[in-house]
């Protein structure tokens, strides 16, 4: 499913448009883009349209496009959603390159991590991050996170095997790190 509008200070998350398709097969055709993505190949148009139509009708995750001054600049979501055991998995990238390290991705995670614990009522979240994607890393850790391992020889990029460090947060943790 797509989820609602979110706004922050400086940026918004809102439902995925078709018409933002040619943005993202650009950036995943982009290695400086996917060179910390887990993803690595590059959709065709079609796959795209059929990814978001199946991601509309989803119950086991949520997507958001983000949205900086009307303009997508990457895309954020909630996956592996467990209604059950209350826990999800969460990604995000900021495609755009001239976005990058203005704070944007802090942001987006501090909605999304909001909106997952306050109205989704999850009670744990995990995500991944390549070892050398220190942006992210800082990006989780201030919405709470903390790595909770290590995937060893996890992706294989650019003729080298690098590892992943897993981050989760749990609602209290979260919680008391508001107050």
């Amino acid at each position: 499913m797509y989820g609602p509008i979110l706004r922050g200070q400086s940026i918004s998350l809102e439902p995925p448009r078709r018409e933002d398709i040619p943005l993202y097969l650009a950036w995943f055709a982009d290695t400086q883009v996917t060179r910390t993505l887990l993803a690595r190949f590059v959709p065709g148009e079609k796959q795209e349209e059929e990814w978001l139509e199946r991601a509309a009708s989803g119950e086991a995750q949520v997507f958001w496009r983000i949205v900086l001054q009307g303009r997508t600049i990457g895309g954020t979501g909630l996956h592996d959603i467990d209604w059950i055991n209350r826990h999800a998995s969460s990604g995000m990238f900021i495609g755009e390159r001239a976005e990058w390290g203005k704070g944007y991705a802090s942001e987006t995670v501090a909605l999304r991590t909001a909106y997952a614990f306050e109205e989704l009522g999850l009670e744990r979240l995990e995500s991944e991050s390549l070892v050398n994607n220190l942006a992210m890393h800082r990006a989780l850790q201030k919405s709470g996170y903390r790595e909770i391992g290590r995937r060893r020889r996890y992706i294989y990029r650019n003729g080298q095997w690098n590892d992943a460090f897993v981050f989760e947060v749990l609602r209290d943790e979260w919680e008391a790190a508001r107050r």
